[in-house]
């Protein structure tokens, strides 16, 4: 089935913007925003609100979750921006299975950036610098043929309007 649907990833580690970056690029293109902190099991959300970093197994079925919701909106010929940390190239795969032609914002900082905007959240499950710094242990940063890349001391609406000027032209 052709289809001319958009299939958008926001990725990075925690604090990097996803949520926010990820439902403004949606608003932008008339698409439906899916948060997949929404869709971990509360198994993993217990583990990470005790600090404890999940493992690939943890993630397995999650993933597939958001493979299966990409697959299913392109089916129906609609847009879906997921914001997800896909911290390795492997959990972006998974994510393609569901959506081949995946376009991905990958929403860069620094350590000392990322910190700051955790220690200013509150109401997340996400907690501590040990968990910050076991993402960015994991990261396996994707390069230019994989994503658009973006620094997130940027303005919001810098960010997305770089990348739907990206989008508009790959």
């Amino acid at each position: 089935m052709q289809t001319t649907s958009r299939s958008i990833l926001v990725m990075g580690v925690s604090g990097s913007g996803k949520s926010h970056i990820g439902r403004d690029v949606a608003a932008a293109i008339g698409a439906e925003f899916i948060d997949a902190d929404d869709h971990h099991s509360p198994t993993s959300i217990a583990k990470m609100s005790r600090g404890e970093p999940l493992t690939d197994d943890d993630r397995e079925g999650w993933l597939k979750t958001l493979s299966d919701l990409y697959h299913h909106h392109r089916e129906a010929g609609h847009d879906l921006v997921i914001g997800c940390s896909a911290l390795k190239h492997h959990y972006r795969d998974v994510l393609r299975r569901g959506a081949p032609d995946l376009k991905i914002l990958y929403l860069h900082g620094e350590r000392d950036v990322l910190l700051s905007r955790l220690n200013s959240r509150g109401g997340h499950f996400f907690a501590g610098e040990h968990m910050l710094d076991s993402q960015l242990g994991t990261l396996e940063v994707p390069g230019e043929d994989e994503a658009f890349r973006v620094d997130i001391r940027e303005a919001p609406d810098r960010i997305v309007t770089q990348f739907i000027d990206y989008l508009d032209h790959a």
